[in-house]
């Protein structure tokens, strides 16, 4: 079963670990994964959210092998 490239909020929530409203108050305020509308319903897609979370790792990773 392959997984859908375009999520809703509650697939994105699911990815990241990241309750639905953290992520609303984040579009909100621009600070979360791209996100854009489809009608009324909020979308994102995968791979946005995906290197967002690359992003986020990138910037606040600490430790590991030197």
């Amino acid at each position: 079963m392959t997984q859908p490239e375009l999520l809703g909020i509650s697939e994105v929530s699911e990815l990241t670990g990241i309750p639905p409203a953290t992520l609303r108050w984040y579009r909100a305020t621009s600070v979360g994964p791209r996100s854009f509308k489809v009608g009324r319903r909020v979308r994102y897609w995968r791979s946005d959210c995906l290197q967002w979370l690359a992003a986020q790792e990138e910037r606040s990773a600490v430790g590991g092998v030197q």
